[in-house]
């Protein structure tokens, strides 16, 4: 399903990073706490989403990536 990592949105909305993938129930927000060195995730979806064939694990995989990548990039994390 390479085509879903193409459409995966990343936005972030003042200390946090929301990771989504438009038209399924797969999104995830990351955040960094000020004490920790790396980042930490909330409201992770609870179920794959059958209208793709992507799972809940493939998503939360990849999500993690890219919002590390987000992360370096805005100077949270190193």
């Amino acid at each position: 399903m390479t085509d879903s990592w193409d459409s995966l949105h990343i936005q972030v909305v003042d200390n946090e990073i929301i990771v989504s993938l438009p038209g399924t129930s797969y999104s995830v927000i990351y955040y960094k706490p000020p004490d920790s060195p790396q980042l930490l995730g909330r409201n992770f979806p609870k179920h794959d989403d059958a209208r793709v064939p992507l799972t809940q694990a493939e998503f939360l995989a990849r999500a993690w990536r890219v919002a590390n990548d987000k992360a370096r990039e805005l100077g949270w994390i190193v």
